[in-house]
């Protein structure tokens, strides 16, 4: 009962941080991290498979996010303001 508790409070608080992302693969990041977190404490019946879980997660929706917004990067200039430029070649 715990377990499945933190977990789904684990799986609320990365939802209300994937509403926060603004790249396509932050946003990938934090529904990997969400579905990860979620599956692998499920698989697992314990605190670190939601861990590993997530973990793995955040890196396979980074690497779909990213993919999925090819052409451009987001840079901050000097002053912290986010801007979109085309990324440099062969990146």
């Amino acid at each position: 009962m715990r377990l499945k508790f933190l977990v789904t409070a684990v799986a609320i608080t990365m939802g209300a941080a994937s509403l926060q992302a603004c790249t396509t693969t932050e946003q990938g990041a934090a529904a990997g991290t969400v579905a990860g977190a979620a599956i692998g404490g499920a698989a697992t019946g314990s605190v670190e498979g939601a861990i590993v879980g997530g973990a793995i997660g955040a890196a396979t929706g980074a690497l779909i996010g990213r993919a999925n917004d090819p052409g451009q990067c987001y840079y901050r200039d000097r002053y912290g303001r986010r801007y979109i430029a085309a990324c440099p070649r062969n990146y």
